[in-house]
Protein backbone atom coordinates (compact mmCIF):
# COMPACT_ATOMS: atom_id res chain seq x y z
CA UNK A 1 0.00 0.00 0.00
CA UNK A 2 1.81 3.24 -1.04
CA UNK A 3 0.48 7.09 -0.06
CA UNK A 4 1.47 10.15 -1.44
CA UNK A 5 1.43 11.62 2.46
CA UNK A 6 -1.86 12.37 2.18
CA UNK A 7 -3.99 9.91 0.64
CA UNK A 8 -3.37 5.89 -0.13
CA UNK A 9 -2.40 5.92 -3.78
CA UNK A 10 -3.04 1.86 -4.36
CA UNK A 11 -5.02 -0.57 -2.35
CA UNK A 12 -5.32 -4.55 -2.88
CA UNK A 13 -9.17 -5.38 -2.91
CA UNK A 14 -10.89 -9.05 -3.33
CA UNK A 15 -14.30 -10.63 -3.97
CA UNK A 16 -15.50 -13.67 -2.70
CA UNK A 17 -17.31 -15.59 -4.05
CA UNK A 18 -19.77 -18.36 -2.19
CA UNK A 19 -22.67 -21.00 -2.78
CA UNK A 20 -24.57 -20.71 0.53
CA UNK A 21 -27.16 -22.79 1.64
CA UNK A 22 -29.07 -23.26 4.87
CA UNK A 23 -25.98 -24.92 6.50
CA UNK A 24 -24.54 -21.95 8.48
CA UNK A 25 -21.92 -23.27 9.89
CA UNK A 26 -20.29 -24.97 6.59
CA UNK A 27 -21.14 -21.68 5.14
CA UNK A 28 -19.13 -19.98 7.95
CA UNK A 29 -16.06 -22.56 7.41
CA UNK A 30 -15.99 -21.82 3.70
CA UNK A 31 -16.02 -17.99 4.05
CA UNK A 32 -13.45 -18.27 6.72
CA UNK A 33 -10.96 -20.31 4.26
CA UNK A 34 -11.04 -17.68 1.61
CA UNK A 35 -11.29 -14.71 3.25
CA UNK A 36 -7.86 -16.01 5.09
CA UNK A 37 -6.94 -17.09 1.28
CA UNK A 38 -7.49 -13.83 0.06
CA UNK A 39 -5.66 -12.17 3.15
CA UNK A 40 -2.66 -14.53 2.47
CA UNK A 41 -2.80 -13.02 -1.67
CA UNK A 42 -2.49 -9.62 -0.28
CA UNK A 43 -5.94 -8.42 -0.05
CA UNK A 44 -6.36 -5.03 1.98
CA UNK A 45 -9.97 -5.11 1.65
CA UNK A 46 -12.16 -7.70 0.92
CA UNK A 47 -16.25 -8.13 -0.06
CA UNK A 48 -18.34 -11.23 0.96
CA UNK A 49 -21.55 -11.98 -1.02
CA UNK A 50 -25.27 -11.58 0.12
CA UNK A 51 -26.12 -13.49 2.67
CA UNK A 52 -23.33 -15.44 2.43
CA UNK A 53 -24.37 -17.00 6.56
CA UNK A 54 -27.18 -18.69 5.35
CA UNK A 55 -29.23 -18.77 2.07
CA UNK A 56 -32.14 -20.63 1.11
CA UNK A 57 -35.66 -20.78 0.72
CA UNK A 58 -37.43 -17.66 1.76
CA UNK A 59 -38.20 -19.85 4.65
CA UNK A 60 -34.98 -20.85 5.71
CA UNK A 61 -33.28 -17.78 4.78
CA UNK A 62 -35.67 -15.83 6.96
CA UNK A 63 -34.89 -18.34 9.89
CA UNK A 64 -30.89 -17.39 10.13
CA UNK A 65 -31.71 -13.94 10.90
CA UNK A 66 -29.79 -12.89 13.10
CA UNK A 67 -28.78 -9.59 15.26
CA UNK A 68 -26.16 -7.33 14.38
CA UNK A 69 -24.29 -9.15 17.28
CA UNK A 70 -24.89 -12.58 16.54
CA UNK A 71 -22.49 -15.74 15.22
CA UNK A 72 -21.72 -14.15 11.63
CA UNK A 73 -20.42 -10.99 12.31
CA UNK A 74 -18.76 -11.80 15.73
CA UNK A 75 -17.36 -13.93 13.15
CA UNK A 76 -16.26 -11.24 10.99
CA UNK A 77 -15.19 -8.55 13.29
CA UNK A 78 -12.83 -11.34 15.13
CA UNK A 79 -11.53 -11.66 10.94
CA UNK A 80 -11.04 -8.62 10.41
CA UNK A 81 -9.25 -8.00 13.45
CA UNK A 82 -7.11 -10.97 13.03
CA UNK A 83 -5.87 -10.28 9.59
CA UNK A 84 -5.66 -6.59 9.68
CA UNK A 85 -7.78 -5.74 6.87
CA UNK A 86 -10.89 -4.38 6.18
CA UNK A 87 -13.76 -6.99 6.25
CA UNK A 88 -17.30 -5.82 4.05
CA UNK A 89 -19.87 -8.82 5.26
CA UNK A 90 -21.41 -8.84 2.09
CA UNK A 91 -24.99 -9.21 3.69
CA UNK A 92 -26.92 -10.94 6.27
CA UNK A 93 -30.67 -11.33 7.38
CA UNK A 94 -30.34 -9.05 10.26
CA UNK A 95 -33.34 -9.51 13.21
CA UNK A 96 -35.30 -6.35 13.89
CA UNK A 97 -36.76 -6.21 17.08
CA UNK A 98 -40.29 -5.36 17.53
CA UNK A 99 -40.60 -5.49 13.59
CA UNK A 100 -42.13 -8.64 12.06
CA UNK A 101 -39.57 -8.13 9.09
CA UNK A 102 -36.03 -8.51 8.87
CA UNK A 103 -33.83 -6.10 7.36
CA UNK A 104 -30.82 -7.02 4.59
CA UNK A 105 -27.96 -5.67 6.08
CA UNK A 106 -24.25 -4.83 4.85
CA UNK A 107 -21.58 -4.01 7.43
CA UNK A 108 -17.65 -2.97 7.41
CA UNK A 109 -15.83 -4.41 9.86
CA UNK A 110 -12.58 -1.97 10.54
CA UNK A 111 -9.10 -3.97 10.59
CA UNK A 112 -9.14 -3.12 14.53
CA UNK A 113 -12.36 -5.21 14.28
CA UNK A 114 -15.07 -2.53 14.76
CA UNK A 115 -17.87 -1.24 12.92
CA UNK A 116 -17.04 1.04 10.29
CA UNK A 117 -20.94 1.79 9.00
CA UNK A 118 -23.98 -0.69 8.63
CA UNK A 119 -26.43 -0.20 5.21
CA UNK A 120 -29.71 -1.75 5.01
CA UNK A 121 -30.63 -2.53 1.41
CA UNK A 122 -32.85 0.21 -0.29
CA UNK A 123 -34.48 -1.84 -3.00
CA UNK A 124 -36.69 -5.01 -2.52
CA UNK A 125 -36.48 -7.58 -5.23
CA UNK A 126 -40.01 -8.00 -5.96
CA UNK A 127 -39.81 -9.30 -9.41
CA UNK A 128 -40.33 -12.38 -11.59
CA UNK A 129 -37.55 -13.79 -13.32
CA UNK A 130 -37.49 -16.93 -15.02
CA UNK A 131 -41.07 -17.79 -14.11
CA UNK A 132 -39.41 -17.14 -10.38
CA UNK A 133 -41.36 -15.08 -8.16
CA UNK A 134 -39.66 -13.18 -5.43
CA UNK A 135 -40.72 -10.96 -3.16
CA UNK A 136 -38.58 -9.53 -1.24
CA UNK A 137 -40.40 -7.53 0.84
CA UNK A 138 -43.11 -9.87 2.42
CA UNK A 139 -39.98 -11.02 4.97
CA UNK A 140 -37.76 -7.89 4.76
CA UNK A 141 -38.08 -4.33 5.39
CA UNK A 142 -35.99 -1.59 3.14
CA UNK A 143 -34.01 0.68 4.74
CA UNK A 144 -33.97 4.70 4.27
CA UNK A 145 -29.96 5.61 4.49
CA UNK A 146 -27.60 6.23 1.96
CA UNK A 147 -24.01 5.15 3.46
CA UNK A 148 -20.97 5.96 2.71
CA UNK A 149 -17.44 4.38 5.15
CA UNK A 150 -14.22 4.72 4.62
CA UNK A 151 -11.55 1.82 4.56
CA UNK A 152 -7.89 1.83 6.18
CA UNK A 153 -5.98 4.89 4.52
CA UNK A 154 -9.19 6.78 3.95
CA UNK A 155 -10.68 5.58 0.75
CA UNK A 156 -14.10 5.94 0.50
CA UNK A 157 -16.47 3.01 0.13
CA UNK A 158 -19.93 3.76 -1.14
CA UNK A 159 -22.07 0.42 0.08
CA UNK A 160 -24.82 -1.24 -1.74
CA UNK A 161 -26.85 -4.91 -2.04
CA UNK A 162 -27.92 -6.26 -5.01
CA UNK A 163 -31.06 -5.34 -6.58
CA UNK A 164 -29.63 -1.95 -5.74
CA UNK A 165 -27.14 -2.69 -8.99
CA UNK A 166 -30.51 -1.53 -10.61
CA UNK A 167 -30.73 2.10 -9.22
CA UNK A 168 -28.17 4.57 -11.31
CA UNK A 169 -29.67 7.30 -9.23
CA UNK A 170 -27.87 5.62 -5.84
CA UNK A 171 -24.71 5.51 -7.28
CA UNK A 172 -24.47 8.84 -8.72
CA UNK A 173 -25.36 10.12 -4.94
CA UNK A 174 -22.97 7.98 -3.37
CA UNK A 175 -20.07 9.09 -6.00
CA UNK A 176 -21.00 12.58 -5.26
CA UNK A 177 -20.78 12.30 -1.55
CA UNK A 178 -17.37 11.33 -2.09
CA UNK A 179 -17.40 7.40 -3.18
CA UNK A 180 -14.29 5.87 -5.32
CA UNK A 181 -15.25 2.13 -4.22
CA UNK A 182 -18.65 1.07 -4.65
CA UNK A 183 -19.18 -2.26 -3.05
CA UNK A 184 -21.62 -5.04 -4.84
CA UNK A 185 -22.43 -7.88 -2.68
CA UNK A 186 -24.97 -9.97 -4.70
CA UNK A 187 -26.83 -12.88 -5.17
CA UNK A 188 -27.65 -12.10 -8.88
CA UNK A 189 -29.79 -14.79 -10.06
CA UNK A 190 -28.55 -17.43 -12.55
CA UNK A 191 -30.48 -15.87 -15.62
CA UNK A 192 -29.81 -12.10 -14.37
CA UNK A 193 -26.06 -12.82 -14.13
CA UNK A 194 -26.10 -14.43 -17.65
CA UNK A 195 -27.78 -11.00 -19.09
CA UNK A 196 -27.26 -8.18 -17.20
CA UNK A 197 -24.52 -8.62 -14.44
CA UNK A 198 -21.68 -7.42 -16.12
CA UNK A 199 -23.46 -5.24 -18.45
CA UNK A 200 -24.65 -3.32 -15.08
CA UNK A 201 -21.44 -3.56 -13.05
CA UNK A 202 -19.52 -1.59 -15.96
CA UNK A 203 -21.79 0.81 -16.82
CA UNK A 204 -21.81 1.79 -12.75
CA UNK A 205 -18.01 1.74 -13.06
CA UNK A 206 -18.07 4.09 -16.32
CA UNK A 207 -20.24 6.43 -15.60
CA UNK A 208 -18.94 7.17 -11.89
CA UNK A 209 -15.86 6.42 -12.57
CA UNK A 210 -15.51 4.67 -9.55
CA UNK A 211 -13.97 0.78 -8.72
CA UNK A 212 -16.90 -1.58 -8.17
CA UNK A 213 -16.18 -4.75 -6.09
CA UNK A 214 -18.82 -6.74 -6.65
CA UNK A 215 -18.88 -10.64 -4.96
CA UNK A 216 -21.94 -12.47 -6.23
CA UNK A 217 -23.43 -15.70 -4.92
CA UNK A 218 -23.07 -18.95 -7.47
CA UNK A 219 -24.42 -22.05 -7.35
CA UNK A 220 -27.77 -23.84 -6.10
CA UNK A 221 -29.05 -22.72 -2.74
CA UNK A 222 -32.26 -24.32 -3.16
CA UNK A 223 -34.00 -26.23 -5.28
CA UNK A 224 -34.77 -23.86 -7.88
CA UNK A 225 -33.20 -21.05 -6.36
CA UNK A 226 -29.02 -20.63 -8.23
CA UNK A 227 -27.39 -17.53 -8.56
CA UNK A 228 -24.73 -17.11 -11.51
CA UNK A 229 -21.00 -15.91 -9.92
CA UNK A 230 -19.05 -14.31 -12.28
CA UNK A 231 -18.15 -11.93 -9.00
CA UNK A 232 -15.38 -9.53 -10.55
CA UNK A 233 -13.51 -6.30 -9.74
CA UNK A 234 -13.98 -3.12 -12.26
CA UNK A 235 -12.31 0.07 -12.62
CA UNK A 236 -13.02 3.37 -13.39
CA UNK A 237 -12.89 3.16 -17.30
CA UNK A 238 -15.38 -0.01 -17.01
CA UNK A 239 -12.25 -2.73 -17.36
CA UNK A 240 -12.34 -5.96 -15.81
CA UNK A 241 -9.44 -6.12 -13.42
CA UNK A 242 -10.28 -9.75 -11.88
CA UNK A 243 -13.03 -12.12 -12.17
CA UNK A 244 -13.71 -15.26 -10.02
CA UNK A 245 -14.27 -19.02 -12.02
CA UNK A 246 -17.22 -20.52 -12.00
CA UNK A 247 -17.14 -21.96 -8.30
CA UNK A 248 -16.16 -20.91 -4.60
CA UNK A 249 -13.46 -18.94 -4.77
CA UNK A 250 -11.82 -15.14 -4.62
CA UNK A 251 -10.48 -12.40 -7.00
CA UNK A 252 -7.38 -10.26 -6.21
CA UNK A 253 -6.55 -6.71 -7.92
CA UNK A 254 -4.70 -3.79 -7.37
CA UNK A 255 -7.14 -0.54 -7.23
CA UNK A 256 -5.09 2.49 -8.74
CA UNK A 257 -6.42 5.27 -6.84
CA UNK A 258 -3.75 7.52 -8.43
CA UNK A 259 -5.26 5.83 -12.22
CA UNK A 260 -8.75 7.00 -11.04
CA UNK A 261 -7.96 10.73 -10.67
CA UNK A 262 -6.35 11.18 -13.96
CA UNK A 263 -9.58 9.33 -15.18
CA UNK A 264 -11.98 12.13 -13.83
CA UNK A 265 -9.33 14.99 -14.32
CA UNK A 266 -9.02 13.53 -18.35
CA UNK A 267 -12.59 13.49 -19.01
CA UNK A 268 -14.24 15.10 -16.14
CA UNK A 269 -18.09 14.14 -16.98
CA UNK A 270 -18.63 14.41 -13.18
CA UNK A 271 -17.96 18.11 -12.96
CA UNK A 272 -19.83 18.38 -16.51
CA UNK A 273 -23.37 17.57 -15.10
CA UNK A 274 -25.99 19.75 -14.95
CA UNK A 275 -28.30 19.61 -12.06
CA UNK A 276 -29.92 23.22 -12.20
CA UNK A 277 -31.30 21.24 -15.44
CA UNK A 278 -32.02 17.96 -14.47
CA UNK A 279 -33.99 18.91 -11.12
CA UNK A 280 -37.56 18.83 -11.02
CA UNK A 281 -37.21 17.92 -15.04
CA UNK A 282 -37.99 14.23 -14.75
CA UNK A 283 -39.94 11.71 -12.26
Amino acid sequence: MASDGTRIRRLRAAVVQLTSTPDRDRNLQTADRLVRAAAAAGAELVVLPEKWPALGTAEQTAAAAEPLDGPALSWASQTAHELGLDLVAGSIVEHLPDDERNANTSVHLGPDGGVRAVYRKLHMFDVEVDGHVYRESARERPGDELVLSAAAGGVELGLSVCYDLRFPELYRALTLGGARVLLVPAAFTLATTREHWEVLLRARAIENQAFVLAANQIGEHAPGLRSGGRSMIVDPWGVVLAQVPDAEGFAVAELDLAALQRVRERMPALAHRRPEVYAGALG
